[in-house]
């Protein structure tokens, strides 16, 4: 068992992808949509998409010497973007603008669009185009996949935590499996030189009996 974990490429997941869509798309709302100064909101806003992000980073780079922290951080990063998730449903509310939930007409092309993309690029085209009320949901959209796809994560990280242990089992394991080898292989030196001195003994013996011979 190696000691330590393989590092996890954190470009390729669709969880992080979507998080700097939405710590990008979150800069740019605050912008666009709320006062300058004076509100504390902004700030808010920004550092939950930012520490959602990451924290994903410093969890999965973490994880390679401490599964443990992995999944503190990883689970800052979910409590960051739920926080996230907060924000933008209480901006839809105090502003009496529409939440997009299942039925609502453009809910379902919504869905399908966030489902079928995950990088900057196919986002922020829209950013100085959208809405407010359009950008909100669109963040609550990808907030809530985000925070589905991190759960379901951490739950197979702790299942693996729990059935394999963290450094601490891993070096163990790792000294155990030296010393059994080690074992083993002084067992089958001892095996050799009790093989190797039978067979020196009967050739002696063999020697001996054929001086004998000689002798008569």
């Amino acid at each position: 068992m190696p000691i330590l974990k393989n590092q996890t490429k954190w470009e390729d997941l669709f969880y992080y992808r979507k998080s700097v869509v939405l710590y990008q798309m979150t800069v740019v709302f605050c912008r666009r949509f709320l006062p300058k100064f004076g509100d504390r909101t902004v700030d808010q806003m920004v550092q939950a998409a930012r520490s959602g992000k990451q924290n994903i980073v410093e969890g999965l780079a973490d994880g390679v010497t401490s599964t443990e922290m992995e999944l503190k951080l990883l689970n800052v990063a979910r409590a960051s973007i739920k926080e996230l998730k907060e924000d933008y449903l209480d901006y839809l509310a105090s502003h009496h603008l529409t939440r997009w939930e299942a039925g609502h007409p453009r809910y379902d092309a919504l869905l399908a669009y966030c489902r079928a993309h995950n990088d900057l690029p196919d986002y922020e085209p829209h950013f100085a185009l959208w809405s407010d009320e359009e950008t909100a949901n669109c963040a609550v959209t990808l907030c809530h996949m985000v925070d589905k796809m991190l759960s379901t994560t951490l739950t197979k990280k702790q299942k693996d935590f729990e059935e394999n242990g963290g450094i601490r089992e891993r070096m163990t394991a790792a000294r155990l499996g030296r010393r059994q080898t080690q074992n083993e292989e002084i067992a089958s030196l001892k095996a050799r030189i009790a093989r190797l001195e039978a067979e020196n003994a009967v050739l002696k013996a063999k020697l001996e009996g054929k001086t004998r011979s000689q002798g008569n």
